[in-house]
């Protein structure tokens, strides 16, 4: 286990593969821990120094008291790539991740070389749908949205042939701190970066799941639209964790990337 103080936050992260690989760093969805990746990672090649972590107020990383604002959260993502040296990256974000790769693109250019924003947006829904989730969780906690959650996070055909499964990811969601939870809702509420991401032209590929309930295939091929020389790419019969349901799959498209961009 390993954890490193940043500033106000303690995160929690894990590096894998070769130490003098070319860097790729993982970034989870809301409600979920570094574990989002675990069947992706035995596909990726050789070759590659391979950096997973919690954000803050998520897994086994500390979760700070009060709003959080997406320019922390990115900030804390800048502080552990330069604290690891972990620069020139290729970058894999998923729903918020995907948030965090298009604020490090736009401010911090030099760590990044590459990007892949999956089932994300330059903008996730409304203040009000977020206010109102979040009033929803002040009330009645995680346990309240969970049941509606795992019907965005998966497809149909997932729920009902791998029950137990879902119960897992159901847990993993339920016991992620609620001040964390509600911190990043918050975040994502308060951010829109389509102006910024409109104007980035680093080699991007985006992926969409045909069933994500949270960001539908059209949200992300209009923010794919945004960035110059990206690639769109739907996985069907997936919802907003296709890495999670289809594993190999999401590891093809992703190393064909990997290829694309010449990182290992």
């Amino acid at each position: 286990m390993e954890m490193i103080q940043l500033g106000d936050v303690c995160l929690h992260y894990r590096v894998d593969g070769d130490p003098d690989g070319a860097p790729i760093v993982f970034a989870n969805s809301l409600g979920t821990d570094l574990r989002l990746w675990d069947q992706v990672i035995p596909y990726l090649p050789e070759g590659l120094r391979i950096l997973r972590f919690d954000k803050r107020g998520h897994g086994l990383s500390s979760c700070p008291e009060g709003d959080y604002r997406m320019s922390d959260l990115i900030q804390d993502v800048v502080r552990l790539l330069e604290t690891l040296e972990f620069r020139d990256c290729l970058f894999v974000g998923l729903s918020i991740g995907g948030i965090f790769a298009q604020g490090l693109a736009a401010d911090h250019p030099h760590l990044l070389r590459a990007m892949v924003i999956s089932n994300t947006a330059a903008r996730i829904g409304t203040p009000e749908m977020w206010q109102q989730r979040i009033d929803t969780l002040r009330a009645g906690g995680i346990e309240a949205l969970a049941d509606n959650i795992m019907e965005r996070w998966f497809s149909q055909s997932f729920r009902q042939q791998r029950p137990l499964e879902v119960s897992a990811w159901r847990n993993m969601l339920t016991r992620t701190p609620l001040e964390g939870y509600i911190g990043c809702s918050g975040a994502i509420a308060a951010t829109d970066f389509s102006q910024s991401s409109a104007g980035l032209d680093l080699p991007t590929l985006a992926i969409a799941g045909s069933e994500d309930g949270s960001t539908p295939p059209e949200v992300v091929r209009a923010t794919a639209e945004l960035i110059s020389g990206s690639r769109y790419v739907q996985i069907d019969n997936a919802g907003h964790l296709p890495c999670v349901e289809q594993p190999a799959e999401y590891a093809r498209i992703l190393n064909d990337f990997i290829g694309e961009c010449g990182h290992v």
